[in-house]
Protein backbone atom coordinates (compact mmCIF):
# COMPACT_ATOMS: atom_id res chain seq x y z
CA UNK A 1 0.00 0.00 0.00
CA UNK A 2 2.93 2.33 0.62
CA UNK A 3 3.17 3.02 -3.09
CA UNK A 4 -0.36 4.20 -3.74
CA UNK A 5 0.10 7.42 -1.78
CA UNK A 6 2.42 8.89 -4.36
CA UNK A 7 1.35 6.83 -7.35
CA UNK A 8 1.05 9.07 -10.39
CA UNK A 9 -2.27 8.68 -12.20
CA UNK A 10 -1.73 11.31 -14.91
CA UNK A 11 1.26 12.77 -16.67
CA UNK A 12 1.13 15.44 -19.32
CA UNK A 13 4.55 15.80 -20.93
CA UNK A 14 5.77 18.72 -23.03
CA UNK A 15 2.32 19.76 -24.20
CA UNK A 16 2.51 22.45 -26.88
CA UNK A 17 -0.60 23.87 -28.53
CA UNK A 18 -0.57 26.56 -31.20
CA UNK A 19 -3.40 28.63 -32.63
CA UNK A 20 -2.87 30.87 -35.67
CA UNK A 21 -0.18 33.29 -34.54
CA UNK A 22 -0.30 32.31 -30.85
CA UNK A 23 1.49 29.69 -28.80
CA UNK A 24 -1.20 28.96 -26.25
CA UNK A 25 0.84 26.27 -24.48
CA UNK A 26 4.57 25.76 -24.59
CA UNK A 27 6.12 22.54 -23.25
CA UNK A 28 3.73 22.32 -20.33
CA UNK A 29 4.33 19.50 -17.86
CA UNK A 30 1.85 18.37 -15.25
CA UNK A 31 1.53 15.28 -13.10
CA UNK A 32 -1.33 14.32 -10.83
CA UNK A 33 -1.19 11.66 -8.14
CA UNK A 34 -3.92 9.28 -7.16
CA UNK A 35 -6.31 10.71 -4.55
CA UNK A 36 -4.74 14.16 -4.78
CA UNK A 37 -6.36 17.56 -5.18
CA UNK A 38 -4.06 19.36 -7.58
CA UNK A 39 -4.82 23.02 -8.25
CA UNK A 40 -3.88 24.86 -11.42
CA UNK A 41 -3.68 28.62 -11.10
CA UNK A 42 -2.71 31.39 -13.46
CA UNK A 43 -4.13 34.60 -14.81
CA UNK A 44 -6.94 34.65 -17.36
CA UNK A 45 -5.46 33.61 -20.68
CA UNK A 46 -2.48 31.85 -19.10
CA UNK A 47 -3.53 28.59 -20.78
CA UNK A 48 -5.27 26.70 -17.97
CA UNK A 49 -8.47 25.93 -19.87
CA UNK A 50 -6.57 25.15 -23.07
CA UNK A 51 -4.52 22.57 -21.17
CA UNK A 52 -7.67 20.93 -19.84
CA UNK A 53 -9.23 20.89 -23.31
CA UNK A 54 -6.15 19.03 -24.53
CA UNK A 55 -6.47 16.59 -21.63
CA UNK A 56 -10.18 15.92 -22.13
CA UNK A 57 -10.03 15.51 -25.91
CA UNK A 58 -11.85 18.72 -26.85
CA UNK A 59 -8.62 19.44 -28.73
CA UNK A 60 -8.09 15.95 -30.15
CA UNK A 61 -4.84 14.05 -30.32
CA UNK A 62 -2.91 15.33 -33.33
CA UNK A 63 -3.90 18.97 -32.79
CA UNK A 64 -1.15 19.43 -30.16
CA UNK A 65 2.37 18.14 -29.49
CA UNK A 66 3.36 16.15 -26.43
CA UNK A 67 2.13 13.10 -24.56
CA UNK A 68 -0.69 12.25 -22.20
CA UNK A 69 -0.08 9.23 -19.99
CA UNK A 70 -3.01 8.07 -17.85
CA UNK A 71 -2.74 5.12 -15.46
CA UNK A 72 0.55 4.16 -17.07
CA UNK A 73 -0.66 4.06 -20.68
CA UNK A 74 -0.25 6.71 -23.36
CA UNK A 75 -3.65 8.04 -24.46
CA UNK A 76 -4.79 9.46 -27.77
CA UNK A 77 -8.16 11.06 -27.04
CA UNK A 78 -10.12 12.07 -30.13
CA UNK A 79 -13.12 13.42 -28.22
CA UNK A 80 -14.57 14.00 -24.75
CA UNK A 81 -16.20 10.58 -25.02
CA UNK A 82 -12.77 8.92 -25.24
CA UNK A 83 -11.45 10.62 -22.11
CA UNK A 84 -14.67 9.95 -20.16
CA UNK A 85 -14.35 6.31 -21.12
CA UNK A 86 -11.08 6.25 -19.19
CA UNK A 87 -12.62 8.01 -16.21
CA UNK A 88 -11.47 11.60 -16.87
CA UNK A 89 -14.43 13.96 -16.51
CA UNK A 90 -14.31 17.72 -16.92
CA UNK A 91 -16.89 20.12 -15.53
CA UNK A 92 -16.78 23.46 -17.26
CA UNK A 93 -17.43 26.88 -15.87
CA UNK A 94 -20.49 27.26 -18.12
CA UNK A 95 -22.59 24.38 -16.84
CA UNK A 96 -23.67 22.11 -19.67
CA UNK A 97 -27.01 21.02 -18.25
CA UNK A 98 -30.28 21.05 -20.20
CA UNK A 99 -32.58 23.38 -18.22
CA UNK A 100 -35.90 21.82 -19.23
CA UNK A 101 -34.92 18.23 -18.50
CA UNK A 102 -35.05 16.68 -15.05
CA UNK A 103 -32.06 16.11 -12.78
CA UNK A 104 -32.18 12.37 -13.51
CA UNK A 105 -32.39 12.91 -17.29
CA UNK A 106 -29.41 15.23 -17.15
CA UNK A 107 -27.30 12.85 -15.09
CA UNK A 108 -27.65 10.04 -17.62
CA UNK A 109 -27.86 12.13 -20.78
CA UNK A 110 -25.84 10.31 -23.46
CA UNK A 111 -25.28 7.54 -20.94
CA UNK A 112 -28.88 6.34 -20.67
CA UNK A 113 -30.00 3.44 -18.48
CA UNK A 114 -31.78 1.52 -21.23
CA UNK A 115 -32.51 -1.96 -22.53
CA UNK A 116 -32.91 -2.45 -26.27
CA UNK A 117 -33.11 1.32 -26.74
CA UNK A 118 -35.91 1.80 -24.20
CA UNK A 119 -35.06 3.94 -21.15
CA UNK A 120 -35.73 2.20 -17.86
CA UNK A 121 -37.07 5.13 -15.83
CA UNK A 122 -37.21 3.30 -12.51
CA UNK A 123 -33.57 2.35 -12.78
CA UNK A 124 -32.69 5.86 -13.98
CA UNK A 125 -34.38 7.48 -10.97
CA UNK A 126 -32.91 5.00 -8.51
CA UNK A 127 -29.38 5.40 -9.92
CA UNK A 128 -29.79 9.19 -9.95
CA UNK A 129 -30.94 9.21 -6.31
CA UNK A 130 -27.89 7.10 -5.48
CA UNK A 131 -25.33 9.52 -6.96
CA UNK A 132 -27.24 12.56 -5.69
CA UNK A 133 -26.82 11.17 -2.20
CA UNK A 134 -23.06 11.03 -2.76
CA UNK A 135 -22.94 14.75 -3.53
CA UNK A 136 -25.31 15.59 -0.69
CA UNK A 137 -28.30 16.67 -2.79
CA UNK A 138 -31.71 15.66 -1.49
CA UNK A 139 -33.71 16.95 -4.50
CA UNK A 140 -36.24 14.73 -6.22
CA UNK A 141 -34.56 13.30 -9.37
CA UNK A 142 -37.62 14.42 -11.39
CA UNK A 143 -37.10 18.12 -10.56
CA UNK A 144 -36.31 20.23 -13.63
CA UNK A 145 -32.85 21.80 -13.68
CA UNK A 146 -34.35 25.21 -14.34
CA UNK A 147 -36.03 25.03 -10.91
CA UNK A 148 -32.85 24.61 -8.85
CA UNK A 149 -30.18 27.20 -8.06
CA UNK A 150 -26.69 27.40 -9.51
CA UNK A 151 -25.06 25.77 -6.48
CA UNK A 152 -27.28 22.71 -6.82
CA UNK A 153 -26.79 22.60 -10.58
CA UNK A 154 -23.07 22.41 -9.95
CA UNK A 155 -23.67 19.38 -7.71
CA UNK A 156 -25.80 17.74 -10.41
CA UNK A 157 -22.84 18.12 -12.81
CA UNK A 158 -20.62 16.41 -10.26
CA UNK A 159 -23.20 13.65 -9.69
CA UNK A 160 -23.21 13.17 -13.47
CA UNK A 161 -19.43 12.76 -13.36
CA UNK A 162 -19.70 10.19 -10.56
CA UNK A 163 -22.22 8.19 -12.62
CA UNK A 164 -19.48 7.82 -15.22
CA UNK A 165 -17.12 6.08 -12.77
CA UNK A 166 -14.80 9.07 -12.54
CA UNK A 167 -11.14 8.56 -11.59
CA UNK A 168 -9.93 12.09 -12.34
CA UNK A 169 -12.40 14.95 -11.90
CA UNK A 170 -11.49 18.28 -13.48
CA UNK A 171 -13.29 21.37 -12.18
CA UNK A 172 -12.89 24.63 -14.08
CA UNK A 173 -13.63 27.60 -11.79
CA UNK A 174 -16.30 25.57 -9.95
CA UNK A 175 -17.08 28.21 -7.33
CA UNK A 176 -17.05 31.27 -9.60
CA UNK A 177 -20.82 31.70 -9.42
CA UNK A 178 -21.45 30.14 -6.01
CA UNK A 179 -22.16 31.79 -2.68
CA UNK A 180 -19.72 31.37 0.22
CA UNK A 181 -21.85 28.60 1.72
CA UNK A 182 -22.17 26.60 -1.52
CA UNK A 183 -18.45 27.02 -2.21
CA UNK A 184 -17.61 25.69 1.22
CA UNK A 185 -19.87 22.65 0.64
CA UNK A 186 -18.28 21.99 -2.74
CA UNK A 187 -14.74 22.11 -1.38
CA UNK A 188 -15.69 19.71 1.41
CA UNK A 189 -17.13 17.38 -1.21
CA UNK A 190 -13.78 17.36 -3.03
CA UNK A 191 -12.04 16.35 0.20
CA UNK A 192 -14.62 13.59 0.59
CA UNK A 193 -13.90 12.30 -2.96
CA UNK A 194 -10.20 12.41 -2.21
CA UNK A 195 -10.74 10.09 0.75
CA UNK A 196 -12.45 7.70 -1.70
CA UNK A 197 -9.37 7.69 -3.94
CA UNK A 198 -10.61 10.07 -6.65
CA UNK A 199 -8.05 12.53 -8.03
CA UNK A 200 -9.10 16.06 -8.75
CA UNK A 201 -7.72 18.94 -10.80
CA UNK A 202 -9.08 22.25 -9.55
CA UNK A 203 -8.73 25.35 -11.71
CA UNK A 204 -9.54 28.44 -9.71
CA UNK A 205 -8.53 32.04 -9.26
CA UNK A 206 -9.76 32.08 -5.67
CA UNK A 207 -6.42 31.61 -3.99
CA UNK A 208 -7.83 31.23 -0.48
CA UNK A 209 -9.87 28.22 -1.61
CA UNK A 210 -6.97 26.72 -3.49
CA UNK A 211 -4.67 27.03 -0.46
CA UNK A 212 -7.29 25.41 1.73
CA UNK A 213 -7.88 22.14 -0.14
CA UNK A 214 -4.95 21.52 -2.49
CA UNK A 215 -2.17 19.03 -1.95
CA UNK A 216 -0.11 20.68 -4.67
CA UNK A 217 -0.43 23.74 -6.87
CA UNK A 218 0.90 24.22 -10.38
CA UNK A 219 1.23 27.77 -11.69
CA UNK A 220 0.85 28.46 -15.40
CA UNK A 221 1.90 31.76 -16.91
CA UNK A 222 1.74 32.77 -20.56
CA UNK A 223 1.35 29.17 -21.67
CA UNK A 224 4.22 27.70 -19.62
CA UNK A 225 4.39 25.82 -16.35
CA UNK A 226 6.27 28.05 -13.92
CA UNK A 227 6.39 25.83 -10.83
CA UNK A 228 4.59 23.20 -8.79
CA UNK A 229 4.45 23.80 -5.04
CA UNK A 230 3.81 21.28 -2.29
CA UNK A 231 1.34 21.94 0.49
CA UNK A 232 4.01 23.29 2.85
CA UNK A 233 5.30 25.82 0.28
CA UNK A 234 1.94 27.33 -0.54
CA UNK A 235 1.39 30.99 0.29
CA UNK A 236 -0.74 33.54 -1.52
CA UNK A 237 2.21 35.88 -2.02
CA UNK A 238 4.25 33.17 -3.62
CA UNK A 239 1.38 32.13 -5.89
CA UNK A 240 0.76 35.73 -7.01
CA UNK A 241 4.42 36.43 -7.74
CA UNK A 242 4.57 33.19 -9.70
CA UNK A 243 1.37 33.99 -11.59
CA UNK A 244 2.27 37.48 -12.72
CA UNK A 245 6.05 37.20 -12.82
CA UNK A 246 6.45 40.64 -11.34
CA UNK A 247 5.25 42.44 -8.30
CA UNK A 248 1.69 43.73 -8.38
CA UNK A 249 2.69 47.41 -8.31
CA UNK A 250 3.78 47.51 -11.96
CA UNK A 251 0.67 45.96 -13.42
CA UNK A 252 -1.26 49.20 -13.92
CA UNK A 253 -0.21 52.44 -15.58
CA UNK A 254 0.02 55.42 -13.23
CA UNK A 255 -2.65 58.06 -13.74
CA UNK A 256 -3.42 61.45 -12.32
CA UNK A 257 -7.14 61.87 -12.92
CA UNK A 258 -8.71 65.22 -13.75
CA UNK A 259 -12.32 64.73 -12.80
CA UNK A 260 -15.04 67.16 -13.88
CA UNK A 261 -18.79 67.47 -13.53
CA UNK A 262 -21.28 64.58 -13.66
CA UNK A 263 -21.75 63.38 -17.25
CA UNK A 264 -23.92 60.34 -16.80
CA UNK A 265 -26.58 59.46 -14.24
CA UNK A 266 -28.92 56.54 -13.77
CA UNK A 267 -31.83 56.92 -11.35
CA UNK A 268 -34.02 54.25 -9.81
CA UNK A 269 -33.25 51.70 -12.52
CA UNK A 270 -35.17 48.43 -12.32
CA UNK A 271 -35.17 45.47 -14.69
CA UNK A 272 -37.06 42.18 -14.78
CA UNK A 273 -35.82 38.88 -16.14
CA UNK A 274 -36.55 38.38 -19.88
CA UNK A 275 -38.17 34.94 -19.35
CA UNK A 276 -39.33 34.90 -15.73
CA UNK A 277 -41.60 37.93 -15.79
CA UNK A 278 -41.92 38.28 -12.05
CA UNK A 279 -38.24 37.99 -11.22
CA UNK A 280 -36.62 41.36 -10.61
CA UNK A 281 -32.96 41.20 -11.62
CA UNK A 282 -31.93 44.82 -11.15
CA UNK A 283 -33.33 46.58 -8.11
CA UNK A 284 -33.59 50.39 -8.04
CA UNK A 285 -30.03 51.27 -8.96
CA UNK A 286 -28.70 54.85 -8.74
CA UNK A 287 -25.23 55.63 -10.06
CA UNK A 288 -23.36 58.55 -11.60
CA UNK A 289 -20.10 58.99 -13.50
CA UNK A 290 -18.16 62.21 -13.93
CA UNK A 291 -16.14 63.59 -16.78
CA UNK A 292 -12.67 62.01 -16.89
CA UNK A 293 -13.59 59.47 -14.23
CA UNK A 294 -13.15 55.70 -14.35
CA UNK A 295 -15.81 54.07 -12.20
CA UNK A 296 -15.83 50.34 -11.48
CA UNK A 297 -18.58 47.95 -10.52
CA UNK A 298 -17.33 45.11 -8.34
CA UNK A 299 -19.39 42.06 -7.49
CA UNK A 300 -19.37 38.29 -7.70
CA UNK A 301 -20.59 36.43 -10.75
CA UNK A 302 -24.36 36.52 -10.81
CA UNK A 303 -24.56 39.88 -9.04
CA UNK A 304 -26.27 41.42 -12.09
CA UNK A 305 -23.52 43.73 -13.35
CA UNK A 306 -23.67 42.65 -17.01
CA UNK A 307 -27.49 42.58 -16.95
CA UNK A 308 -27.45 46.15 -15.65
CA UNK A 309 -25.03 47.34 -18.35
CA UNK A 310 -26.92 45.60 -21.14
CA UNK A 311 -30.27 46.94 -19.98
CA UNK A 312 -28.85 50.48 -20.10
CA UNK A 313 -27.46 49.95 -23.57
CA UNK A 314 -30.58 49.96 -25.71
CA UNK A 315 -32.43 47.57 -23.42
CA UNK A 316 -30.37 44.68 -24.80
CA UNK A 317 -31.41 42.71 -21.72
CA UNK A 318 -34.56 42.35 -19.67
CA UNK A 319 -38.11 43.67 -19.73
CA UNK A 320 -40.39 45.95 -17.68
CA UNK A 321 -37.42 48.33 -17.46
CA UNK A 322 -38.07 51.50 -15.45
CA UNK A 323 -35.88 54.36 -14.32
CA UNK A 324 -34.16 57.37 -15.82
CA UNK A 325 -30.92 57.93 -17.70
CA UNK A 326 -29.45 61.45 -17.84
CA UNK A 327 -26.57 62.77 -19.87
CA UNK A 328 -25.24 66.20 -18.84
CA UNK A 329 -28.33 66.58 -16.66
CA UNK A 330 -30.81 66.01 -19.51
CA UNK A 331 -33.01 62.88 -19.63
CA UNK A 332 -32.10 60.76 -22.67
CA UNK A 333 -33.81 57.92 -24.50
CA UNK A 334 -31.71 54.76 -24.61
CA UNK A 335 -34.56 52.39 -25.45
CA UNK A 336 -32.87 50.94 -28.55
CA UNK A 337 -29.23 50.28 -29.35
CA UNK A 338 -29.35 52.88 -32.15
CA UNK A 339 -30.71 55.52 -29.76
CA UNK A 340 -28.14 54.64 -27.09
CA UNK A 341 -25.26 54.96 -29.59
CA UNK A 342 -26.70 58.21 -30.98
CA UNK A 343 -26.91 59.54 -27.41
CA UNK A 344 -23.21 58.84 -26.95
CA UNK A 345 -23.19 55.56 -25.02
CA UNK A 346 -20.88 52.74 -26.09
CA UNK A 347 -20.86 49.23 -24.66
CA UNK A 348 -17.91 46.88 -25.15
CA UNK A 349 -19.25 43.48 -24.26
CA UNK A 350 -17.51 40.72 -22.30
CA UNK A 351 -18.54 38.32 -25.05
CA UNK A 352 -16.59 40.00 -27.81
CA UNK A 353 -16.86 37.02 -30.15
CA UNK A 354 -20.66 36.94 -30.26
CA UNK A 355 -21.65 40.57 -29.82
CA UNK A 356 -18.58 42.72 -30.20
CA UNK A 357 -17.03 41.79 -33.52
CA UNK A 358 -17.78 40.40 -36.93
CA UNK A 359 -15.12 37.68 -36.78
CA UNK A 360 -15.27 36.82 -40.48
CA UNK A 361 -14.65 40.42 -41.52
CA UNK A 362 -11.36 42.31 -41.36
CA UNK A 363 -10.09 44.88 -38.88
CA UNK A 364 -10.88 47.86 -41.11
CA UNK A 365 -14.64 47.23 -41.27
CA UNK A 366 -14.87 46.26 -37.61
CA UNK A 367 -13.23 49.56 -36.63
CA UNK A 368 -15.66 51.87 -38.42
CA UNK A 369 -18.94 49.96 -38.11
CA UNK A 370 -20.31 51.98 -35.16
CA UNK A 371 -19.62 55.32 -36.84
CA UNK A 372 -20.01 54.94 -40.60
CA UNK A 373 -21.01 58.60 -40.85
CA UNK A 374 -17.45 59.41 -39.79
CA UNK A 375 -16.03 57.78 -42.93
CA UNK A 376 -18.76 58.73 -45.41
CA UNK A 377 -19.50 61.54 -47.77
CA UNK A 378 -23.09 62.08 -48.90
CA UNK A 379 -23.96 58.64 -47.55
CA UNK A 380 -21.19 56.83 -49.43
CA UNK A 381 -18.27 55.27 -47.56
CA UNK A 382 -14.96 56.85 -48.50
CA UNK A 383 -12.63 53.88 -48.73
CA UNK A 384 -9.39 55.83 -48.29
CA UNK A 385 -10.73 57.71 -45.30
CA UNK A 386 -11.84 54.38 -43.78
CA UNK A 387 -8.38 52.95 -44.41
CA UNK A 388 -6.73 55.95 -42.69
CA UNK A 389 -9.01 55.68 -39.67
CA UNK A 390 -8.42 51.94 -39.29
CA UNK A 391 -4.65 52.36 -39.61
CA UNK A 392 -4.69 55.23 -37.15
CA UNK A 393 -6.53 53.15 -34.50
CA UNK A 394 -4.43 50.10 -35.24
CA UNK A 395 -1.40 52.24 -34.29
CA UNK A 396 -3.09 53.94 -31.34
CA UNK A 397 -4.19 50.69 -29.74
CA UNK A 398 -1.16 48.72 -30.91
CA UNK A 399 -3.10 45.94 -32.66
CA UNK A 400 -0.63 43.25 -33.73
CA UNK A 401 -1.70 42.16 -37.19
CA UNK A 402 -0.29 41.86 -40.70
CA UNK A 403 -2.51 44.76 -41.85
CA UNK A 404 -5.99 46.20 -41.35
CA UNK A 405 -7.16 43.57 -43.83
CA UNK A 406 -6.46 40.72 -41.42
CA UNK A 407 -9.60 38.80 -40.41
CA UNK A 408 -10.45 39.59 -36.77
CA UNK A 409 -11.27 35.94 -36.05
CA UNK A 410 -7.57 35.08 -36.45
CA UNK A 411 -6.33 37.63 -33.92
CA UNK A 412 -5.50 36.75 -30.32
CA UNK A 413 -8.03 37.67 -27.63
CA UNK A 414 -6.05 40.76 -26.63
CA UNK A 415 -5.90 42.06 -30.18
CA UNK A 416 -9.58 41.33 -30.76
CA UNK A 417 -10.35 43.36 -27.68
CA UNK A 418 -8.28 46.25 -29.04
CA UNK A 419 -10.37 46.14 -32.24
CA UNK A 420 -13.54 46.39 -30.10
CA UNK A 421 -12.04 49.39 -28.28
CA UNK A 422 -11.00 51.00 -31.58
CA UNK A 423 -14.54 50.64 -32.87
CA UNK A 424 -15.99 52.48 -29.89
CA UNK A 425 -13.21 55.05 -29.67
CA UNK A 426 -13.85 56.05 -33.26
CA UNK A 427 -17.57 56.38 -32.44
CA UNK A 428 -16.41 59.02 -29.92
CA UNK A 429 -18.87 58.26 -27.11
CA UNK A 430 -19.53 60.35 -23.98
CA UNK A 431 -19.80 57.23 -21.85
CA UNK A 432 -17.90 54.03 -22.48
CA UNK A 433 -19.09 50.90 -20.66
CA UNK A 434 -16.40 48.20 -20.59
CA UNK A 435 -17.64 44.77 -19.50
CA UNK A 436 -14.74 42.47 -18.49
CA UNK A 437 -12.37 44.40 -20.78
CA UNK A 438 -9.42 42.04 -20.22
CA UNK A 439 -11.09 38.65 -19.85
CA UNK A 440 -8.97 35.93 -21.43
CA UNK A 441 -6.19 38.32 -22.38
CA UNK A 442 -2.51 37.85 -21.68
CA UNK A 443 -0.70 40.04 -19.19
CA UNK A 444 1.16 42.22 -21.72
CA UNK A 445 -1.96 43.08 -23.69
CA UNK A 446 -3.80 43.86 -20.45
CA UNK A 447 -1.34 46.62 -19.67
CA UNK A 448 -1.92 48.15 -23.12
CA UNK A 449 -5.68 48.07 -22.62
CA UNK A 450 -5.31 49.76 -19.21
CA UNK A 451 -3.20 52.43 -20.89
CA UNK A 452 -5.93 53.06 -23.50
CA UNK A 453 -8.52 53.34 -20.71
CA UNK A 454 -6.48 55.93 -18.84
CA UNK A 455 -5.85 57.92 -22.06
CA UNK A 456 -9.60 58.01 -22.67
CA UNK A 457 -10.22 59.26 -19.17
CA UNK A 458 -7.55 61.91 -19.69
CA UNK A 459 -9.52 63.07 -22.77
CA UNK A 460 -12.51 63.61 -20.49
CA UNK A 461 -14.56 60.50 -21.27
CA UNK A 462 -16.72 58.97 -18.57
CA UNK A 463 -15.87 55.28 -18.22
CA UNK A 464 -17.71 52.47 -16.45
CA UNK A 465 -15.73 49.25 -15.96
CA UNK A 466 -17.21 45.92 -14.91
CA UNK A 467 -14.66 43.31 -13.93
CA UNK A 468 -14.57 40.10 -11.91
CA UNK A 469 -10.93 40.71 -11.13
CA UNK A 470 -10.80 42.90 -8.07
CA UNK A 471 -7.10 43.77 -8.39
CA UNK A 472 -7.90 45.12 -11.86
CA UNK A 473 -10.67 47.37 -10.54
CA UNK A 474 -8.44 48.57 -7.73
CA UNK A 475 -5.66 49.24 -10.23
CA UNK A 476 -7.53 51.30 -12.83
CA UNK A 477 -10.57 53.01 -11.29
CA UNK A 478 -11.14 56.22 -9.33
CA UNK A 479 -14.33 55.15 -7.58
CA UNK A 480 -16.11 51.85 -7.01
CA UNK A 481 -19.67 50.69 -6.65
CA UNK A 482 -20.21 47.25 -5.13
CA UNK A 483 -23.09 45.22 -6.48
CA UNK A 484 -24.77 42.15 -5.04
CA UNK A 485 -27.94 40.37 -6.13
CA UNK A 486 -29.10 43.20 -8.35
CA UNK A 487 -28.53 46.02 -5.86
CA UNK A 488 -25.79 48.55 -5.27
CA UNK A 489 -24.66 47.67 -1.73
CA UNK A 490 -21.69 49.99 -1.36
CA UNK A 491 -19.72 52.86 -2.89
CA UNK A 492 -16.18 54.00 -2.10
CA UNK A 493 -13.26 55.96 -3.54
CA UNK A 494 -10.77 53.44 -4.91
CA UNK A 495 -8.02 54.91 -2.74
CA UNK A 496 -9.93 53.72 0.31
CA UNK A 497 -10.87 50.33 -1.15
CA UNK A 498 -9.24 46.91 -0.82
CA UNK A 499 -10.24 43.40 -1.83
CA UNK A 500 -11.11 42.65 1.79
CA UNK A 501 -13.29 45.74 2.08
CA UNK A 502 -15.18 44.90 -1.13
CA UNK A 503 -15.73 41.29 -0.07
CA UNK A 504 -16.86 42.45 3.35
CA UNK A 505 -19.40 44.78 1.75
CA UNK A 506 -20.75 41.87 -0.32
CA UNK A 507 -20.87 39.43 2.57
CA UNK A 508 -22.58 41.98 4.82
CA UNK A 509 -25.19 42.59 2.14
CA UNK A 510 -25.80 38.84 1.82
CA UNK A 511 -26.20 38.64 5.58
CA UNK A 512 -28.90 41.32 5.43
CA UNK A 513 -30.61 39.84 2.38
CA UNK A 514 -30.91 36.38 3.88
Amino acid sequence: MGLTMTETILEMRDITKTFPGVKALQNVNLDVRRAEIHAIVGENGAGKSTLMKVLSGVYPHGSYDGQIVFEGAECHFRSIRDSEHKGIVIIHQELALVPLLSIAENIFLGNERATAGVVDWDETRAAAAEVLKKVGLSEDPDTLITNIGVGKQQLVEIAKALSKQVKLLILDEPTASLSEKDSEALLNLLLEFKSQGISCILISHKLNEVSKVSDRITVIRDGRTIETMNKDQISEDRIITSMVGRSLEDRYPARSPKIGEVVFEVKNWSVYHPQHRDRQVIKNIDINIKKGEVVGIAGLMGSGRTEFAMSLFGRSYGQKITGEVRLHGQPVDTSTVEKAVATGIAYATEDRKTYGLNLIDHIKHNTTIANLVGVSRWGVIDDLREMDVANDYRKKTNIRSSSVYQTTGNLSGGNQQKVVLSKWLFANPELLILDEPTRGIDVGAKYEIYTIISQLAAQGKAILVISSEMPELLGITDRLYVMNEGRIVGEMPTMEASQEKIMRTIVRAEGKAS
